[in-house]
């Protein structure tokens, strides 16, 4: 809530008149002043014809209610305070010009309306509606407190002689203003909150996807580096066989070596127990293609790109027309890049197969000095696509691995209609110290496919 120089307090969650509508909002300024200067008017000439009150006065009287109402669209509790003190010095004025007049008793009303005339109760309406869209429910019921107050004072406490009560009907006219107001601010603070509370739920819903997405890359990481604590553990342990006659020093590190190992391999395991038991039932993506061995095995083990050649074949046999290009020297790779490479490969080949039906896609490998890039491009679809049952977050998943082994990925549409995904991945998982590439920089191939397949 911010307090404004009124006293009255406006959320900043309550949209302005017209809000971007700026043209629209010194329209609706210029229609609302043409109608303030004609109350302005009719106010004057009905205070110095009814009330009898002179030139100066019927003019202040007239034109402060019309100066109210073009206040109350910027500043409404000010625009009540003008209209009400105007509306009661007024009526205060009157009271001399209401003494009996035999000429109107016999007439159908005993006198001129009072202590609100047509003016001030239109005008004291508008201004109560304007100050209810604007402030709290309590505050719009206080000035109408207020607004009720003064009525009954002047009219029921000091009265007059010879005149047409107006103030029930002055009364029940501002209290339907101030429940019209009350009721449109709080649909429009209801609809503020609904916007964000949808924004906050997408904005969590986000996060935990994130989430569960790296607990996943964590699982499939700490199987890998289980796998060496084995093997060092088995080698610590094979070692003193292979030396004759090994010293009882290099013995007793070598057991060193094999307990810490084990102990490590124990805590790894104790960990991902934690892991897998926080998410055991991982929702499975229909379209998610698998190579033979690489399952959801709670012990699997995990797949590299040695496995690429039956990853394809699957994605094949799934109705896809898939073409491979492994280029450059094949280098030893960090067994946390392989993994990563073969499960972006993996996502990529099942988003395009979920997203672009019948299409060719082209997955090309080149090993690089620095590492390794990854290039799968598809054309467009051939056959309609299908509402997708997966929650939309494949690229996420794959920007995590690429940048948790200090690499970077992109994603775009190519002109022909398809999609193009280009990552690179360090050969140690260590992101290059020198000359960093921009990933938006990356070229995005325009792969030549077979003929026949050809993109319109």
């Amino acid at each position: 809530m911010t307090a404004v120089a009124d006293g009255a307090e406006t959320p900043p969650t309550v949209p302005t008149l017209f809000p971007g509508h700026r043209r629209l909002r010194h329209v609706t300024y210029a229609l609302v002043s043409l109608t303030a200067l004609g109350l302005s008017l009719s106010g004057t000439d009905e205070m110095m014809r009814e009330y009898e009150l002179g030139v100066p006065l019927g003019l202040l009287a007239g034109f402060g209610q019309g100066v109210a109402l073009v206040l109350a669209l910027r500043r409404p509790f000010p625009a009540w305070t003008l209209s009400l003190t105007t509306a009661a010095v007024t009526a205060l004025a009157a009271r001399s010009a209401l003494d009996p007049r035999p000429a109107l008793h016999h007439g159908p009303y005993p006198g001129p309306d009072w202590p609100w005339t047509t003016t001030e109760v239109t005008v004291q309406a508008v201004v109560l509606l304007l100050l209810a869209l604007r402030v709290p429910a309590r505050r719009a019921l206080a000035a109408l407190a207020a607004t009720g107050l003064t009525t009954f004072v002047i009219q029921g406490v000091l009265g007059a002689q010879s005149y047409s009560s107006t103030g029930t009907v002055a009364m029940a006219v501002c209290a339907v203003a101030v429940l019209v107001g009350t009721a449109l601010r709080g649909r429009s603070e209801a609809r503020t909150q609904l916007v964000e509370q949808v924004t906050i739920t997408e904005e969590e819903r986000h996060h935990r996807t994130l989430l569960e997405e790296r607990s996943r890359i964590a699982r499939e990481l700490h199987d890998v580096v289980a796998h060496h604590m084995s093997v060092i553990s088995i080698q610590a342990q094979v070692a003193p066989h292979l030396v004759e006659n090994p010293s009882d020093e290099l013995r007793e590190n070598l057991d060193g070596i094999r307990q810490n190992a084990l102990q490590a391999l124990a805590e790894l395991r104790r960990v991902l127990g934690v892991l897998r038991a926080e998410n055991p039932d991982y929702p499975e993506d229909p379209y998610a293609i698998a190579a033979p061995g690489t399952g959801a095995a709670p012990h699997s083990p995990q797949p590299t790109l040695d496995r690429l050649d039956a990853l394809m074949a699957n994605t094949r046999a799934a109705g896809l027309d898939v073409h491979s290009d492994i280029r450059g020297e094949a280098r030893p790779l960090a067994p946390g890049v392989e993994l990563s490479a073969y499960r972006i490969i993996q996502e990529a080949l099942s988003n395009a197969l979920r997203h672009a039906p019948g299409s060719t896609v082209a997955v090309e490998v080149t090993h690089l000095p620095e590492g390794l890039q990854l290039t799968v491009t598809n054309s467009r679809p051939r056959q309609a696509v299908q509402p997708s049952p997966g929650a939309g977050h494949g690229l996420l998943g794959m920007r995590e691995r690429a940048s948790m082994l200090g690499g970077h990925l992109t994603a775009t549409r190519t002109l022909h209609g398809g999609f193009a995904i280009v990552a690179f991945l360090p050969r140690d998982g260590v992101a290059l110290p020198d000359e960093p590439v921009d990933p938006d920089q990356l070229p995005v191939p325009e792969i030549i496919f077979p003929t026949g397949d050809e993109n319109p």
